[in-house]
């Protein structure tokens, strides 16, 4: 079991969990740069709405691409990334020219980081950006039977938690408000990070342990799937998907010459396996 993994060597577990040692500076700051640009470019698409507020108590904000006025479009929801501590809403739009290509808007939203944020916070955060379109669906052109959420790596652990149960009626949802969910390389225990680098700036309690997807199996989706990048991701990540497909029955896709990083740029290209799925997902 993953949670057993804690008593693993620390050295052990900072390998297997420090993705940056997959590649090297140079190709790390070629795949950033094109997170930037490709979302720079996304703010070009017709009726993008960017730095809508989602919650007022902490001012959060998210972009939103793709709509049709008179329309109402089903929904893609991208979380990114960053280990909870990097990244934000600017680098992570550069699905949505793929997305409206094919009918679907995107919705990116941000959330607190840590160390200032605590995982009960992040997490929480996610949740309202979800509950915000739900109930804001028709005003904001959007098919709210129809919301699929995705993320990368710490995204991926977020996108799990908004599709866990035990959190939707306080936010005046229905038992289970999302349609899909793909967590890319994503992270469904964390123990063994608690027991290793990430919890230095993380701080993880004992009770925020809880906030593992694993813990608490998604119910009610109508289409799901956990996937991982294949020979270039590091190791712990790949006990991560295959841990959480054993849970929840969700297979795990393994793309050929992609690494951690580089993976979820597959979603610009609406002929990439990850795209193929994301769309049959979400369809």
């Amino acid at each position: 079991m993953l949670k057993d993994e804690a008593t693993l060597p620390r050295a052990q577990l900072d390998a297997d969990y420090t993705a940056r040692a997959t590649v090297t500076e140079a190709e790390f700051a070629d795949i950033l740069a094109r997170y930037q640009s490709l979302s720079d470019a996304a703010h070009g698409l017709p009726h993008t709405r960017a730095g809508l507020t989602f919650c007022d108590e902490t001012g959060l904000k998210l972009d939103l691409f793709g709509t049709t006025p008179g329309e109402s479009r089903p929904v893609v929801v991208f979380i990114h990334g960053g280990y909870w501590r990097a990244l934000s809403r600017a680098q992570s739009a550069f699905a949505a020219p793929m997305l409206a290509a094919q009918g679907f808007a995107t919705a990116v939203p941000d959330y607190r980081l840590a160390p200032e944020a605590s995982m009960t916070e992040i997490v929480t955060d996610c949740r309202r950006a979800i509950a915000h379109l739900w109930h804001n669906a028709e005003a904001l052109g959007l098919d709210r039977t129809r919301i699929t959420v995705t993320g990368s790596s710490a995204g991926g652990h977020l996108a799990a938690a908004v599709a866990q149960p035990g959190w939707q009626a306080e936010m005046g949802l229905p038992d289970q408000p999302l349609h899909a969910c793909l967590p890319v390389s994503g992270l469904f225990e964390l123990a063994p990070l608690a027991a290793c680098h990430v919890q230095d700036w993380m701080q993880f309690t004992d009770a925020e342990l809880a906030q593992s997807p694993l813990r608490h199996s998604p119910q009610g989706l109508r289409g799901a799937l956990a996937l991982a990048a294949g020979a270039g991701e590091a190791m712990g990540f790949h006990r991560q998907s295959d841990a959480f497909s054993l849970v929840t029955g969700w297979p795990v896709h393994r793309v050929a010459n992609r690494n951690h990083f580089d993976i979820i740029l597959d979603l610009a290209d609406p002929e990439s396996t990850l795209s193929q799925l994301l769309l049959d997902l979400a369809r």
